[in-house]
């Protein structure tokens, strides 16, 4: 599949596939003005335009990255596995069912989604993605 920010100068190539899920955690609601939905794309997304490509740690086992010229968000990517979350938008197809749903106990109550999904708690989602502790 193929994407591209608001202004074009990063563009990608992602695996296809058709399922998005949301995250209703607080970092993407303040990231983005509400939940994301995001294309989990595996490790193996191609972007061009890199050096228009900025890059915040948003946390100890993630980072989020966005546009210089336009901000468009580009990508949440694990760093432990180094797998690709590309906000559900920026692609050139709109395709997709919502499949799941992340961080579901920290959903505000002014915003419900009709389709029902599989969702994970913060907790459980901590428990799958956080890096082991040393």
């Amino acid at each position: 599949m193929n994407g591209h920010c608001l202004c074009g100068a990063v563009s990608f190539t992602s695996p296809d596939t058709k399922e998005i899920g949301a995250c209703h955690c607080g970092f993407c609601r303040r990231w983005g003005g509400g939940p994301m939905l995001a294309v989990h794309c595996g490790p193996d997304v191609a972007f061009t335009g890199e050096d228009q490509i900025a890059v915040y740690a948003s946390s100890d086992w993630a980072q989020r990255a966005f546009c210089k010229r336009c901000g468009t968000h580009l990508y949440y990517k694990l760093l432990a596995t180094g797998e690709y979350f590309v906000p559900a938008g920026a692609f050139d197809t709109q395709d997709f069912t919502l499949a799941s749903q992340i961080y579901i106990d920290n959903k505000p109550a002014y915003y419900t989604f009709a389709e029902q999904t599989p969702m994970l708690t913060e907790q459980q989602v901590i428990a799958q993605y956080a890096l082991p502790s040393d």
